[in-house]
């Protein structure tokens, strides 16, 4: 670690041509080390990032007492922050670091009342426990003798995992903290799906698919250690948690469930948000949205009202996907139209390709669309995850906007530029999710501005997309806050979406798993349409959209309060007034 906090500190300063001082560069160390120690606690994150100087030889320890020792490790880093001066780093990237770092700093403490270890990661969505397992086999470093030591470490010591694992859930259980009992169930069955694989086609096998040396020790470590060690934890899941968990779904149901779901709504919008406030967001976002739905009806779908036109889109065989291979192909059309527009509107591009692949056969019953990070040493690309189940039943509207959101001008490439050589690289390590996904589906919109959407087909649905974000502030505060069951979520987001059932019911288990992400979407949005309506009010004809992107993007992913800080100062900047 002492070496990758070198690395990244000397990366900060060569960020600009000036010699950072002394409150700077401790300022840039303590971010370093908070970086560090949750990268650390991520493997799967950690092995996809591949810094110099990273070991991935071990699981994290989240045992409670892990937990206390990482706490008590990060409120003495918070400690040392508080005794620098802010003031003290204003107008310097030092500054950006301060109060990124201060705010990841006091969402952790605040969301420790959640007691997560206790409880989640029992889901059959992309956040389940034992898929971190896969995606960390997936993304294990491989190819030199250390790294091959390292895997098989690493990979070993599962059943010691394992063991740990069931003794902090029954612990849990014994306070009163649980997943629901569904959650577990269809965790385990999930588990059963993958279990049932041969050595070399399971996912947990991966190291030595990429690595011919390590085929034959791995293929011994799946039958022999990471098998037996899984089928323990899915037979307790069945047996041992399912019975004893909660009926209800939510976290409000969970001991300091409500000051919980704060802490959570805190930490994915970096705002402090009351639930009902959120609610009614969402509320208002989707009516405004369903008039716009609304006008493009009369346009293109003779006048349709709403609900028809969603249904339409929905179930109408001449708007539904042909095969699988078609949704993959709309997707990679979609993208290389976006690569080839983007300097029209992005003045730092990225550098690391994308690719766009299904989703794995074990996962993609129960899990979304997802984008995965390219690697810090150019080696692995981003890659967009396409969930083709029953793909002859999902309406083509969508395709398009969602791979905009997950690729180009979307998650790839924010994540890209916050990558590249020269940003402080703490900046890029601390995920911001209202900014990460405000930003992804601001670019379905900005795709649109651009023309890349093939007709209003399309555009319909980038609007339906827009209006399940909308949808998610309502049903993600209705079940963790309101008292919603999942049933009545569902039927929600199937009445005012036009999801497919299949999709909705994925979508409410992800929610579930991971209280308040789900608002993060349509908040991040909010924030960055006010900035740019700002910014061409007061900028006029100087205003540039190439400069302003670049400006929201520089410094990666950032807490609201802070990119508005620092867009403002441009805005002033750019007007001639600074």
């Amino acid at each position: 670690m002492r070496a990758v906090a070198s690395l990244l500190v000397l990366a900060a300063c060569a960020h600009g041509p000036r010699r950072p001082g002394d409150a700077e560069l401790r300022v840039l160390r303590i971010g370093d080390a908070v970086a560090i120690a949750m990268l650390d606690r991520g493997p799967s994150f950690s092995a996809r990032r591949r810094l110099p100087g990273m070991i991935h030889d071990r699981w994290p320890d989240t045992t409670p007492e892990g937990m206390a020792k990482f706490d008590a490790q990060l409120e003495r880093k918070a400690e040392e922050l508080r005794a620098i001066d802010r003031a003290s780093v204003e107008g310097t990237p030092a500054a950006v670091v301060y109060d990124l770092v201060a705010e990841k700093l006091e969402t952790h403490r605040l969301g420790r009342v959640c007691r997560t270890e206790l409880w989640a990661g029992i889901t059959p969505s992309h956040t389940a426990w034992h898929l971190g397992i896969s995606a960390t086999a997936e993304a294990q470093p491989v190819g030199d003798e250390e790294a091959r030591l390292q895997a098989v470490e690493r990979f070993a010591a599962l059943p010691a995992l394992v063991e740990a694992r069931v003794a902090t859930l029954r612990e849990g259980l014994r306070r009163g903290y649980s997943a629901s009992r569904r959650s577990a169930l269809d965790a385990s069955k999930q588990l059963e799906t993958m279990l049932a694989l041969p050595p070399r086609r399971s996912p947990f096998f991966q190291p030595g698919l990429r690595d011919a040396e390590l085929a034959a020790p791995f293929e011994k470590l799946v039958r022999e250690r990471i098998v037996p060690a899984l089928g323990r934890y899915r037979d307790f899941l069945r047996d041992g948690y399912a019975p004893s968990a909660r009926d209800e779904e939510g976290v409000a149901h969970n001991p300091d469930g409500a000051a919980c779901y704060r802490a959570r709504l805190r930490a994915n919008t970096s705002l402090p948000l009351d639930a009902n406030e959120v609610h009614a967001l969402g509320m208002r976002e989707l009516e405004r949205t369903e008039k716009d739905l609304a006008a493009l009806s009369a346009r293109s779908f003779g006048g349709l009202g709403v609900r028809e036109l969603l249904a339409k889109l929905r179930d109408d065989p001449r708007y539904r996907h042909a095969s699988r291979e078609a949704m993959l192909e709309q997707a990679r059309s979609a993208l290389s139209r976006a690569q080839a527009a983007m300097p029209r509107a992005f003045g730092i591009l990225p550098a690391a390709a994308v690719v766009i692949e299904p989703i794995p056969d074990y996962q993609e019953k129960s899990v979304a669309n997802h984008y995965l990070s390219p690697s810090a040493d150019g080696r692995d690309p981003g890659r967009y995850r396409i969930r083709l189940y029953e793909a002859a039943g999902h309406s083509r509207s969508g395709g398009e906007s969602i791979a905009f959101h997950e690729t180009i001008p979307g998650h790839h490439l924010q994540i890209s530029i916050a990558m590249r050589e020269g940003t402080p690289p703490s900046l890029s390590l601390f995920p911001i999710a209202a900014f990460n996904e405000g930003w992804a589906l601001y670019a379905e919109k900005l795709a649109d501005e651009l023309g890349l959407y093939s007709g209003d087909v399309d555009r319909a649905g980038m609007l339906s997309s827009h209006a399940f974000r909308a949808a998610r502030l309502v049903v993600d505060t209705g079940l963790h806050a309101l008292g919603w069951t999942r049933e009545r979520s569902v039927a929600f987001l199937l009445e005012r979406t036009g999801a497919p059932r299949d999709v909705a019911e994925s979508e409410i288990e992800r929610y579930l798993a991971w209280p308040g992400q789900a608002t993060s979407y349509m908040i991040g949005y909010l924030e960055l349409r006010a900035l740019r309506e700002k910014a061409e009010r007061e900028l006029g004809p100087r205003f540039d959209l190439r400069a302003f992107h670049d400006r929201v993007l520089e410094y990666g992913p950032l807490p609201l309060p802070v990119l508005r800080r620092n867009v403002e100062r441009w805005i002033v900047s750019a007007a001639g007034r600074g």
